[in-house]
């Protein structure tokens, strides 16, 4: 409005300089009327008035039409303030849902994960009861064919003693039939000395019925027949009968005590199938009433002689051994580093299994290094290593230093025979020890994938500490090992119960005492082709 009022002044302005011009240009004109002067002011004024208004109305459109378009902008800027506002808002919510979604998704990422783990875990556990089951499948039928050898062990045992009854029950009917033999022959040797006729030839040294004692002394002999002869055969008769009944109760008593101690021996496992010899001639009695002579009764020199050995005894044959398989024996006196043996050739290629079986006895209290396997590059590639040190009821199981097991051996510190045998598979990471027949002790994750090299340095009986040398006397075996071999491969248990019950070695041994090329210290060899027989 205050631009209208300003153009409405300056028009009024206008047309008072306007009657200004006009009267100035008039005055040399006649003088007109005021009235038709002032009609034509107001003419003027009319139209002034008339195009004041029409430029108002224009002002006044264009006015409006301004603030319209200032309204119109105001509106569309509070618009476009409204649509950003909510573009931001829209902005701000879908960063909001984004940043939520995003969290949404590590929580499903972890929650993916975590369910991955598990699975995981649960395959883990299905693979490892699997596998305990199958171990425990293993170990059943480990367990129930060692049950199956145990009986059929048993059952021969039991064979072997009836066997063994049956010749002890031949060996006393034989020795029954002697013994009634003999009495045949004392009675009629008797029934001859009853009539004195008879007792010259019966007393003779060549007679057939005479015993040896009086053919050995045929002095003697002589002199007691003529005693006879002059005094008659009474004392002679009387001292031979209580002679025979004294030998038929030492018979008896020694018959008794031989079956008695064959029998015992027999149920105890111990009969060795030797017969007990018949001790059917009587030691040395004591002398004659009369100095420098002696009685029918008692025996001379080789009288002695033969009853001593008869004593004695002759051993029979050896019985034949059940456990055939050994070949021989190494012997280990005692604890010394210069106790050894080297076997060669080595091996000849790379191993990824491998099983070590062994007879050992020992009676030390500790299970010193059987084997011991190194190159330049570890001087323990493969061991058995054990020491005179805590804990000495078990020994290392070393494949690749450092890495090792711990196998358990008190039982066998017993100084008695026991089979042993060490299983390793590089392929399934796996290992198994054997100890007469029976498995000790396993595990897995072992060296999987590992592989023995060649051309390394073996030896039996000492732990190397370089190639070949090295050697600690707490370190070294004491005892003997028979029937070692060694194959390149993982034998299956029903092959160690057959090497442990004496059946023959399975295919493919690569080492056995065969291969040992030297003996060093106080070691020995001794040929032993039944491991009964090698001690």
């Amino acid at each position: 409005m205050g631009g209208a009022q300003r153009l409405l002044s300056l028009f009024l302005l206008l047309a008072c300089l306007q009657g200004i011009v006009l009267q100035q240009a008039g005055t040399g004109d006649p003088r007109k009327p005021f009235f038709e002067r002032f009609r034509r002011l107001e003419e003027q004024f009319r139209r002034f008035q008339e195009v004041t208004l029409l430029r108002l109305q224009e002002i006044a459109g264009n006015y409006n039409v301004s603030y319209n378009i200032d309204a119109k902008v105001g509106h569309l800027l509070s618009k476009h303030e409204s649509l950003e506002t909510a573009a931001n808002e829209t902005q701000a919510a879908f960063h909001e849902e984004l940043r939520q979604l995003t969290i949404w998704t590590k929580k499903l990422q972890r929650k993916s994960r975590q369910q991955e783990r598990r699975i995981a875990a649960v395959e883990e556990s299905w693979r490892e009861r699997e596998k305990e089951s199958g171990t425990e499948k293993e170990r059943d039928t480990t367990l129930l064919s060692n049950l199956t050898q145990e009986v059929a062990s048993q059952k021969r045992e039991g064979r072997a003693v009836q066997a063994s009854l049956g010749s002890l029950q031949k060996v006393v009917e034989g020795l029954q039939d002697a013994l009634k033999n003999q009495g045949s022959k004392l009675d009629e040797l008797e029934q001859r000395l009853k009539r004195p006729e008879d007792n010259e030839v019966l007393l003779l040294p060549g007679s057939p019925l005479a015993p040896a004692h009086l053919l050995s002394q045929p002095a003697q002999a002589e002199m007691e027949t003529e005693t006879e002869a002059a005094g008659g055969p009474r004392p002679t008769l009387k001292k031979l009968q209580a002679k025979h009944r004294q030998r038929k109760k030492l018979q008896e008593e020694s018959l008794r005590l031989a079956a008695l101690s064959q029998s015992r021996a027999t149920l105890s496992g111990s009969f060795q199938g030797q017969k007990v010899p018949f001790k059917g001639r009587l030691g040395p009695e004591a002398p004659s009433s009369r100095p420098g002579a002696q009685g029918l009764g008692q025996p001379g020199p080789a009288a002695e002689d033969t009853a001593s050995e008869e004593r004695e005894g002759v051993p029979g044959p050896r019985e034949p051994g059940k456990i055939c398989n050994v070949e021989s024996m190494l012997v280990f006196p005692n604890m010394s580093s210069e106790n050894f043996a080297t076997l060669k050739p080595g091996f000849s290629t790379e191993l990824l299994e491998l099983s070590l079986c062994t007879w050992v006895s020992t009676h030390a209290n500790y299970l010193g290094t059987i084997l011991s396997y190194a190159t330049e590059e570890n001087d323990n590639k493969l061991v058995l290593h054990g020491r005179d040190a805590a804990p000495r009821n078990s020994i290392h199981f070393v494949i690749g230093d450092p890495a090792f097991r711990e196998l358990p051996v008190g039982r066998i510190l017993d100084g008695e025979w026991h089979h042993l045998c060490v299983i390793w598979s590089s392929i399934q990471g796996r290992y198994w020890f054997y100890v007469d027949r029976r498995l000790a002790s396993m595990g897995s994750k072992f060296r999987k994938g590992y592989k023995i090299p060649p051309g390394g340095s073996l030896v039996l009986g000492q732990e190397q500490d370089v190639p070949g040398g090295g050697f600690e006397p707490s370190e070294s075996f004491v005892g003997f090992l028979a029937g070692f071999a060694m194959w390149d491969r993982a034998l299956s248990p029903g092959e160690v119960s057959g090497i442990a019950t004496g059946n023959g070695l399975p295919r493919g041994a690569i080492l056995t005492l065969a291969n040992v090329s030297a003996l060093h210290g106080a070691v020995r060899r001794v040929s032993c082709a039944c491991l009964e027989h090698c001690l």
